[in-house]
């Protein structure tokens, strides 16, 4: 769905006579670097030519043997970190000695452990660090680590009111992942739950001084709102998701917020819920002022593969047709790669609209067709095949495998859940993923980090939702008829997310198992590819270029012409953006998921990873881990 001609002329206009500023990108005091989320550093003291003399600079043990997969902050030469049983430290940037520590409040289950944000005011005498603890948004001084007390109601801001649901059946409201700073505002997406009764996804501001609501976008739409009528009647008392879990991206020179959001709930299977289902799995263009909706793009209509749109938007400016345009660029768990014109939402190459597969489910209505870009080419495998079984599955596996594959329904991306086996490829846990990507803003070239993660989908009935207990569930006036009859426990089904492993812990699926892929968004092509990382089994035996497996990790671009990542083997590296050939990498004492931060202090840049993840996805691969934030730097030559 488009904009109104006269709302894309205006913005075309605002477009031109405002361009979009490049950011800085030397300081790293947001979650990815900066609010526009290229995780790209403009640092070059460290580049290709000297690279391999880094050195390990400092190390800080995060002493609890917890897995973290922390995004650091740097503010002032001091490094925000999580670590101490999800205490949040702050330690100095340039040694990695403690300053202060913040316990987490009592009891607390859940944090904001993949980053944080900070807020300071423009003389600098407040500092703030906000995060969500145990569906709290607490305010904490930066200098201090104190709880502000005037923020919220004694430091925290209660984030289960104010969804249109009764606060005491929500479980599940806050997300791990941080959100963004806007002005004196902070934007905020939610994690709920991936079953019936989910909380709705509202998209909410928050003043950062006061903690007060200050709007909020209903990403199911109620009454009156854009999209209300691609929902069932009144559904937004009832179905939840279509929540942002993932990464929003900031244009601050526009004030305009993007917003990639998830499926709605239940993930597989939507009887309750016919319709396209705005807005769940779409790139929404927002007022960060106002929240009011610009644009948007939904790329699934009617989810039920759990297709989220995990990863952040990336913002960059590309030459295309021979002009300088400022583009969006959203990467999927599909594989896909969508490019948009930032301020009007029109797509820089043509989408087509394909007939896919129907459900046989009951009272299941899929949408009959579903959205491909022709261009980008995709960065994942899309299909899986007996013929694409992994060379290291023994002979009785590989013969399970292939009468699974056999006798499933397997026709493509969009093959619907059923009672029957389905195969999912890249998988709901494959294709690209938070922090997965990057940008060089200078040039429009494009960095995805993807996995292959094949899962076999199949639907039972659930006889076992203790939301159906729910009096409110049960009120005439909501108009669900489906909802008041005797055999309703039948009427939802569930599944597992099902990924396919074998019993080594491995995919079933020939490698590569992770892959970094390059575009030139300019011209919409790969520039190149690679494997990334290894598995350490399999490397001993002399056996590489598999890539990693099952990673989560975010690659930094740097204008010294690199790339740093980390990977589940215990290395991080530096590769050289022209080809990915490895110029540097060092083995840590644990694995590595997330985004490392680059940093200068004194003139000596700094590059930190949080090496604090499992290994494996097996039990022999677990347990305590000896994990630490680790920085590496070139030789100090005042030593």
């Amino acid at each position: 769905m488009t904009l109104p001609k006269i709302t894309l002329l205006t913005l075309a206009i605002l477009s031109a006579q405002f361009p979009a500023p490049a950011q800085n990108h030397t300081t790293w005091s947001d979650y990815g670097g900066a609010s526009d989320s290229a995780q790209y550093s403009a640092l070059k003291q460290i580049n290709r030519s000297n690279v391999n003399q880094l050195e390990t600079a400092w190390v800080y043990p995060t002493g609890d043997g917890r897995k973290y997969f922390f995004n650091p902050l740097v503010s002032g030469g001091v490094m925000y970190v999580l670590a101490k049983n999800n205490s949040i430290v702050a330690l100095d940037a340039s040694t990695g000695k403690e300053i202060w520590t913040c316990p987490p409040e009592p009891n607390t289950t859940i944090i904001t452990n993949r980053g944080i944000n900070y807020w300071e005011s423009e003389d600098r005498t407040d500092r703030r660090l906000l995060f969500a603890s145990n569906h709290f948004l607490r305010a904490i001084d930066a200098r201090t680590g104190k709880p502000i007390p005037s923020f919220g109601q004694d430091g925290r801001v209660d984030l289960k009111p104010g969804l249109g649901r009764d606060p005491k059946t929500l479980s599940l409201v806050q997300s791990i992942t941080p959100g963004r700073v806007f002005q004196n505002l902070l934007i905020l997406g939610s994690a709920t739950n991936q079953g019936y009764g989910s909380a709705p996804g509202d998209i909410r501001a928050f003043d950062v001084r006061s903690g007060k609501l200050v709007w909020t976008f209903h990403t199911i739409p109620h009454p009156g709102e854009f999209g209300y009528d691609t929902w069932p009647k009144d559904a937004w008392k009832t179905v939840g998701g279509a929540n942002v879990w993932g990464e929003f991206s900031l244009d601050e020179k526009r004030g305009i917020v993007y917003a990639p959001t998830a499926s709605a709930k239940y993930n597989f299977y939507g009887a309750d819920r016919k319709g396209a289902n705005l807005f769940g799995d779409c790139l929404l263009a927002l007022d960060a002022r106002t929240g009011k909706r610009l644009w948007h793009f939904q790329m699934v209509h009617h989810d039920i593969w759990d297709y989220d749109d995990a990863t952040a938007p990336k913002l960059l400016t590309v030459r295309h047709l021979g002009k300088n345009v400022d583009v969006v660029a959203q990467v999927s768990k599909q594989g896909f790669v969508w490019v948009f014109n930032r301020v009007t939402g029109e797509p820089l190459w043509p989408i087509e609209e394909r007939p896919v597969p129907r459900s046989d489910m009951p009272r299941e209505e899929t949408w009959p067709t579903q959205p491909f870009p022709l261009k980008p080419p995709p960065f994942a495998r899309q299909k899986f095949t007996a013929e694409d079984l992994s060379p290291f599955l023994g002979p009785e596996e590989r013969a399970r495998f292939r009468d699974e594959i056999l006798s499933a329904r397997n026709e493509g991306l969009f093959t619907p859940p059923g009672r029957r086996n389905t195969i999912q490829m890249p998988g709901n846990n494959g294709g690209a993923n938070w922090g997965g990507a990057a940008v060089d803003p200078t040039n429009g070239t494009l960095y995805v980090v993807s996995k292959d993660l094949p899962a076999m989908l199949k639907l039972e009935p659930d006889a076992q939702q203790p939301e159906l207990n729910r009096p409110e569930l049960n009120r005439p006036e909501l108009n669900r008829p489906e909802l008041n009859r005797p055999e309703l426990n039948q009427d939802r089904y569930t599944s597992g997310f099902g990924f396919m492993i074998a019993a080594s812990g491995l995919s079933p699926i020939a490698p590569p198992w992770s892959s970094l892929t390059v575009y030139d968004l300019n011209e919409g092509t790969i520039k190149w590819r690679i494997p990334l990382g290894e598995v350490p089994d399999l490397a001993a035996k002399g056996i590489r270029n598999t890539g990693s497996h099952y990673p989560k990790v975010g690659p930094v671009v740097t204008a010294g012409g690199l790339i740093f990542t980390g990977t589940r083997d215990r290395k991080v590296r530096a590769l050289d953006v022209e080809n990915g050939k490895v110029l540097w990498e060092k083995e840590v004492d644990a694995a590595l998921e997330g985004i490392p931060a680059i940093y200068e202090i004194g003139g000596r840049q700094y590059v930190v990873f949080c090496a604090s993840a499992q290994v494996g996805l097996t039990p022999a691969t677990q347990g305590r881990i000896a994990g630490a934030y680790v920085a590496f730097a070139l030789p100090n030559p005042v030593r």
